[in-house]
């Protein structure tokens, strides 16, 4: 059996400083990067990414892969025409030469699922109708995707089964893509193919909201894995939607697939069901920076850091990772034992190194996507060539290389990792490869809106999110969105309706 094999992943945001071009996908910072033919099965084989996952399983089965091309950015604004063009063709030209070396018997991808580019607002969408074009509608195509996935009917159409992650933070990427990969060889074995039934909801939640290790998220979970457990059912995949992505498709869905069209549709309506019923809860508070650093003062001797998290510039949001008000706040209120990271500045992160490691300089830091740099004098206490490997459980194994870092001291209390490509601070080995211990710290405060969670919470004796300026906004309906399909209610809880 010849299965192929790639993936294109990205996670746009619309209103984002910075658009997302080729050498974001060649230099990602915390995944591998563009990947060929002959390198993809040997690179993404000891990683955490969903293509590894979706290999040991068809490796299990004796089964020969056909590696294409697979590309990963860290989320920003849009992708540029350049970039998913060239990244498309790779896919594309390395499908038809699998054809040409012989019949293929089912294609995987690993897809984000909310990708925009500047031509093509569900990106996805057309990924897949280019991948169809070529092997046509007898040939199975099966797809993993990140749950905060756009998911539209044109993508549910355009493939066989679409199989998201199950968690936030996102600790199941392997399982997801062995899931898809094992749907993918049932039909391949069998000639099968599961009926479809597509859901979009009226509502969508902000960021915080989905984390699915609290309610409401968790108990929606449990549900679904409850309902996909009935009788029929292949999978009930349910995606929280990214809400800063202006397109008609933007917002929260369910794909269902079963044995017949009935199975289908009953289980994504009761899962619908069960989220409208949750939608109050969805509505999560989060505290101002200043708010939010007087209380990691006043309880910082508790057992544990308090970790901070700047959600506003969550790179992993389309975030540029370089925002300032949380550190001014944080030296506007002389916090002791506090580091913050990861803070982009490669321009600063250079001046460390010209520098060296002992010296005291003037550095206008951070605030190059913004232009709110903060004017700060540091100590340079520790440098280093930003390359590691992630241990935590999002990313373990994955490789990092975040270009020139340097630790320094801009306040007799705080800290800052200075790196010179954005990552977001999902994994303690961010803190760890600069000499910094995080179970140490008094207060941890990181660039990331939830999947700090899989490694901090258990080492934090509180988490609080903040809020500092920046465009991954905590209350996404203040945007000035144009493009949303009518109907859609942008707060839960909120009657007002777009369109």
């Amino acid at each position: 059996m010849r299965i192929a094999i790639g993936g294109f992943q990205h996670e746009s945001h619309s209103f984002a400083p910075r658009p997302t071009a080729w050498m974001d996908f060649v230099k990602p910072g915390g995944f591998p990067p563009v990947q060929h033919a002959a390198t993809l099965l040997d690179t993404l084989r000891p990683t955490g990414v969903p293509s590894a996952g979706a290999i040991a399983a068809a490796e299990a089965e004796g089964v020969d892969l056909v590696p294409l091309a697979w590309a990963f950015a860290n989320p920003a604004g849009p992708v540029t025409r350049e970039a998913f063009e060239r990244i498309t063709a790779l896919i594309v030209a390395a499908l038809s030469d699998a054809l040409d070396a012989g019949p293929l018997d089912g294609v995987y991808l690993e897809l984000h699922g909310a990708m925009v580019s500047e031509d093509f607002p569900d990106a996805e969408g057309e990924v897949l109708r280019r991948v169809r074009a070529v092997v046509g509608p007898d040939v199975p195509i099966a797809a993993s995707l990140d749950p905060h996935a756009n998911k539209t009917a044109a993508m549910v159409a355009l493939s066989d089964v679409l199989v998201p992650y199950r968690t936030y933070p996102h600790i199941d990427m392997k399982p997801a893509g062995a899931q898809a990969m094992r749907l993918l060889l049932r039909m391949a074995r069998d000639g099968s193919r599961p009926a479809k039934a597509f859901r979009e909801l009226d509502f969508w939640t902000p960021l915080p909201g989905q984390c699915t290790m609290v309610a409401p998220m968790a108990d929606v979970m449990a549900e679904r894995a409850r309902l996909g457990e009935t009788d029929g059912v292949w999978e009930l995949g349910f995606c929280f939607g990214f809400p800063y992505a202006d397109f008609p498709g933007c917002g929260m869905a369910i794909a269902s697939y079963a044995d017949t069209p009935d199975q289908a549709v009953a289980a994504a309506e009761a899962l619908a069901g069960f989220i409208a019923s949750k939608e109050p809860d969805f509505a999560l508070g989060v505290a101002p920076a200043a708010e939010g650093v007087a209380r990691a003062m006043a309880t910082r001797d508790a057992t544990g850091p308090v970790i901070l998290a700047d959600t506003q510039d969550n790179p992993g949001g389309g975030g540029h990772g370089d925002t300032t008000g949380l550190l001014a706040e944080l030296i506007r209120q002389d916090a002791q034992g506090a580091v913050l990271a990861p803070m982009n500045d490669s321009e600063a992160a250079a001046a460390c190194h010209a520098a060296g490691e002992g010296a005291e300089i003037t550095l206008d830091l951070g605030g190059k996507s913004d232009g709110a740099p903060l004017r700060v004098t540091a100590l340079v206490e520790k440098l280093s060539d930003g390359r590691f490997t992630l241990t935590g459980p999002m990313g373990k194994g994955n490789p990092a290389d975040l270009g020139p870092s340097a630790l320094i001291r801009v306040a007799p209390g705080v800290r800052v990792i200075v790196v010179s490509r954005k990552m977001q601070a999902h994994d303690q080995a961010l803190f760890r490869f600069i000499g910094i211990e995080p179970a140490d710290q008094k207060i941890v405060a990181v660039k990331s809106s939830v999947h700090f969670r899989a490694d901090f919470q258990p080492i934090a004796s509180e988490v609080i999110v903040v809020t500092a300026p920046g465009p991954v906004v905590a209350d996404p309906a203040v945007l000035p969105f144009t493009n949303l399909r009518p109907g859609l209610r942008l707060r839960p809880g909120d009657n007002r309706r777009t369109g």
